[in-house]
Order: C-alpha cells, then structure tokens, then sequence
C-alpha cells in the first residue's frame, strides 16, 4: 500500500433533529450575551435574534457541540480501520448552513513497516565492576555529608572557614559590590579574586589585615578589569571542617540497615554502585540494540505521526521544566528561541522514537506475541502494588488494560531483540 493509501479522507454530515438541537442550544448561549433593545439578557426571542444578528453567528458554537458526536460516528462507522489510526485526525468544516454541517476527518493510518534482521544482533554488553577507588570516594562524600563546622582558636588553614567583614577599595574609593558582613569564606574555594583567600592563610580570629588582589582582566565588571584593590578585611570567626570518623557513632548515624562497619558500609556501598552500573549499562544496551535493529527497517513515517509525537516530547519538557520551577515561556526568552525552534530540535529524536515504537509492535506481529487477560490482570495487580495505589486506579492513570497489554507485549519485543524471548 502506498504513503497516499495511508490517507483517509472521510466525510460525516450531521443534519435533521441532531442540528436542530445544537442551534438551539447555541442560540440560548449566545442569547445570554447579547443585549436587544425590550429584552432582558437571555429572553429575546429567537426569531428577533436571528433577524437581529443571522443565523451565521450561531453555526461555530452549533459544530463545536456537534463535533464529538460527529467523530464518534465516523470512528463506528469506520470500525475497520480504527486499529489501524497512529494521529489525531486533521478536522475541517466542509460546508455548513442552517440544515446541517458537513466534517472533514483526515486519518493516517499505520504505514507499512518492512523488519530486515533483528536476532542475533552484533551488540555486546558491557560489564558491571566496580572498582576500590570508586568505594572510597563514595565514602569520603558520605563523610563530608556528616561534617560539622566547629570553631577553632587556631589559625586559618586550606580548607577552613572564615566569617569575615570586608570593603574593597581601589584608588582609595570604594566601589560597588566590594563590601559585606559576616561572610562565610571557605578558604581554598577559589570564590574569591585571586590571592584573596591565600592571603588570609595564618591569621585567626580577631585580626584585622589588608587583602593587595588585582581584578582579572576578563572580570565581569568592566570597570575593575585589571585593576589594583586593597580589601580591608576583619575576622570574626574561624571554623574548621570536621569530617566524622568511621566509628561506631558515625555508623549509628548513617542509619543504613547492616551497616555497623567499614566492612559492610563498603560491601553496601558496592552493591549500591555495582546495581546503579547495571541499570545504566542495561539501558545504553537496549538503546544500542534498538538503533542496530533500526538500521534494517523501512518505513515511511507520516508527518502526523510526527507532529503528535513532538507534541507529547514539547509537554513532557514543559513538566520537567516547571519542575525545576522555569515555565516553557521562560526557557524561550532565556534561549532566545520559540516552540518552532524546540520542535526543529527535537524533530530527529522523536523519528527515532517512533521508528523504535514500529518496530517493535512489526517485532511482537512477527513473533505472535499474545497477552492473555490473566497475564495482563497479573500484571497490572503488580504495577499497582509497585506504586502503592489500587488496581483501578492505576488503570484509569495507565490508560486501562489494553495499555498494560500494549506494554507487556513491547516487553516481549525487547526481549526477543536481546535473545532472552522464553
């Protein structure tokens, strides 16, 4: 069947009592928000509407009512094909006029997909290890996590903090930003202009001293670029970072079950990373499998297809955004781009996608892959218990049964790619 086949033009008219109705009701929203000289707002009648205004003004709102039944009785009388649907169908007003109104459904079908090889695919995973300096790192984080700022009489070294009052001056005028109290300054973090904190080093709490830095030259304030300043610096405070011990109270504090020693923090710590390996190992591995089997498929995807997809990828970036608290329209000004631009962007990925998503449903026809209600009940019982809700729930979330059984059978498809089929 050729990509034009894939196309299906259908035509539904709603005529008769159907649109009778629907004038109506448009007629007694419309009535309420018009004023005519005699009337009350909702109480002309409506052949004085109608004479008034014309009928036309009411055939929008008419077709808006009637336009999901009019969807519904093309997908019953087109009940053939309605599997076969892979895009929102593209609506338009054919003709319209006080007898009735004539739609225009255009539906892309699923394109002819043509699988080349997908067993036996020269793809080989990684494998998982986990190595003693990755354990050790682990664990000097999870210490550092625990430190605690402690006072010290002593003086600043590498790594301590100051709590400091400073002003800037250069030419002996003080400028904007150069000056604030009670400062919290690791020494060592490189914050500050170079040969700031340096310059602190083997002082202590109480001393008053004066900082000599020079700006960089590629300083963000143009006008202290390359310029010569003295700070006048007074330390209130000097804290030392202290770093717990693995001790017994050190592992009480942790909290992790079995944990009582370095030996089993480091066996804990090395099933955590060594599983967190694997997962990551295992995705790049089904992505790898995927493109590999990809390269073997021809398909012809429709633009509409296309267009729903990044639909979707534009509203699952949208949530990841706000959940990070920057809106859509935020992300546009600060990247000085719009929504064609992002769908530009994305336009590769979500071919890819869909590919992948053919693909695998050709896989599942091939292999006669079939999901039975008992497995699929089976199933969604498990994915419920998983997410702590009930069983009817979470199908109303998912989208019901037949979208657990889309999913078990894309599961299958997965495996019969990996070689694990069983």
């Amino acid at each position: 069947m050729s990509k034009n086949e894939k196309i299906k033009e259908i035509d539904v008219k709603i005529e008769g009592k159907e649109w009778e109705d629907a004038m109506d009701k448009a007629f007694e929203k419309a009535n309420k928000k018009v004023k005519i000289d005699g009337f009350r707002p909702g109480k002309a009648p409506k052949d004085i509407f109608i004479k008034k205004y014309g009928k036309e003004v009411l055939y929008q709102d008419a077709a808006d009512l009637v336009l999901e039944s009019a969807y519904m009785k093309m997908l019953e009388d087109n009940k053939d094909i309605v599997s076969e649907l892979v895009a929102k169908p593209e609506i338009t007003f054919k003709n319209i006029d006080e007898n009735g109104i004539e739609f225009s459904f255009v539906l892309t079908l699923r394109p002819d997909v043509k699988l080349g090889k997908y067993k036996g695919l020269k793809v080989v995973k990684e494998k998982a290890e986990v190595a003693k300096e990755e354990i050790e790192h682990a664990i000097e984080s999870i210490r550092n996590r625990y430190a605690e700022n402690v006072l010290k009489e002593d003086k600043i070294t590498n790594g301590d903090i100051a709590i400091i009052d400073f002003e800037g001056f250069v030419d002996g005028e003080p400028f904007e930003g150069g000056k604030a109290e009670n400062y919290a300054l690791t020494i060592g973090s490189g914050m500050f202009i170079p040969g700031f904190e340096e310059q602190l080093i083997g002082l202590k709490s109480g001393d008053e001293t004066e900082v000599k830095v020079t700006f960089p030259e590629d300083y963000h304030a143009e006008d202290l670029k390359g310029k010569d300043a003295v700070f006048k610096v007074k330390i209130h405070e000097v804290k030392e970072v202290k770093v717990p011990e693995l001790d017994k109270e050190f592992f009480a504090d942790l909290a992790m079950e079995g944990v009582d020693s370095v030996e089993t923090l480091e066996a804990e710590i090395s099933k955590n990373i060594l599983e967190h390996k694997m997962a990551e190992i295992e995705n790049k591995y089904m992505d790898q499998l995927l493109d590999e089997a990809a390269k073997n498929v021809e398909v012809e995807i429709p633009e509409a297809m296309v267009n729903d997809e990044l639909d979707r990828m534009i509203k699952q970036y949208s949530e990841s955004l706000q959940m990070q608290g920057i809106t859509l329209e935020q992300f546009y000004q600060f990247t000085n781009s719009d929504e064609q631009a992002l769908r530009d962007q994305m336009t590769e990925e979500a071919k890819k996608r869909i590919t992948y998503r053919l693909m695998l449903e050709e896989i599942a026809k091939a292999e006669k892959v079939e999901i039975s209600d008992k497995d699929a009940e089976k199933q969604a019982k498990e994915y419920a218990e998983k997410y702590g809700m009930d069983k009817d729930e979470f199908l109303k979330l998912f989208g019901g049964m037949e979208m657990v059984k889309y999913d078990m059978q894309m599961r299958k498809a997965m495996e019969i790619l990996k070689g694990e089929e069983k």
